[in-house]
């Protein structure tokens, strides 16, 4: 069965960074997009990263360009989330989330992700 398994949140005073793992398995890895989501308490779900298996560009949304990187080892089937300049209003818990079938980052919509990790939290905090 596919597994997705978050791991590296945890505590991080505002400017810091944390870089954050999804390790990915039970599944061939063709074509595919894996993203990252976040929710806060009382908010909806954001996407707010995702890379593609292809050439196609990378997606990062307003709130964290600049800040966050996606990157992926594609040997390992992991992707990661590497964020600096942290900001209190970043805490959260951030979910990855695979697309088996897609390509492109271009669209992402939460009953498009076939799978979800349970997540791992962020908190940043004085």
């Amino acid at each position: 069965q596919v597994q997705l398994v978050e791991s590296g949140g945890g505590l991080v005073q505002p400017g810091g960074s944390l870089r954050l793992s999804c390790a990915a398995s039970g599944f061939t890895p063709d074509d595919h997009t894996m993203a990252w989501w976040r929710q806060a308490p009382g908010k909806e779900r954001e996407r707010i990263g995702c890379i593609s298996s292809s050439f196609s560009s990378p997606f990062y949304a307003d709130s964290v360009e600049g800040r966050f990187t996606i990157s992926r080892d594609n040997a390992k089937n992991t992707v990661f989330l590497q964020m600096n300049s942290l900001k209190p209003e970043d805490t959260a818990v951030y979910y990855c989330a695979l697309e088996l079938r897609g390509s492109s980052c271009i669209f992402g919509y939460e009953s498009g992700m076939d799978y979800w990790g349970k997540g791992t939290l962020v908190t940043v905090s004085s």
